[in-house]
């Protein structure tokens, strides 16, 4: 990052890195980032439209698209899978992995040094560098995994003659 910049997780410095860059600061652009940072969630870029046309209606929907392109090239957003749907998008000051539950959908951030031993391991065995905040590890949650195993334990054996 540039000195005497405001700090990237704000509108203003994220706004200061693209004019650093050499990008112009539309209106558009002012807006699809204050929306982007506002969410407090990880929106998909259909969420983000959703949010920017409810205050601007006149914004196209490529002008997201193409904003949220540029915010991950520069390095201020990440996008990341959670599963089936569309990517989402986050701060990439916000360095976390993802667990999501396969039956009730829950998302779970983790710190990025959960997935340490498994990148060590695909680094040194198989030679791949793993990029843990791209992706989600799918799995059942506390509550889910304990409805499932509750299930497993009242469901009928059967034998086999």
């Amino acid at each position: 990052m540039v000195a005497d910049l405001a700090p990237p997780e704000t509108v203003e410095g994220i706004l200061a890195l693209f004019r650093h860059r050499g990008g112009r600061v539309t209106a558009s652009r002012r807006l699809v980032v204050r929306c982007l940072l506002e969410s407090g969630t990880h929106p998909t870029a259909d969420e983000l439209v959703s949010a920017v046309h409810r205050e601007d209606p006149t914004v196209h929907r490529s002008t997201v698209y193409r904003n949220l392109e540029e915010l991950e090239r520069l390095g201020v957003v990440e996008h990341v899978h959670l599963g089936h749907g569309a990517a989402t998008y986050h701060l990439a000051t916000e360095r976390h992995g993802h667990l999501v539950c396969d039956r009730c959908g829950r998302q779970i951030e983790v710190p990025e040094a959960v997935f340490g031993e498994l990148a060590r391991i695909a680094r040194d065995r198989y030679g791949f560098e793993v990029r843990p905040r791209h992706f989600a590890i799918p799995g059942l949650c506390h509550t889910c995994a304990g409805q499932e195993a509750a299930t497993a334990e009242s469901a009928p054996t059967t034998t086999r003659a």
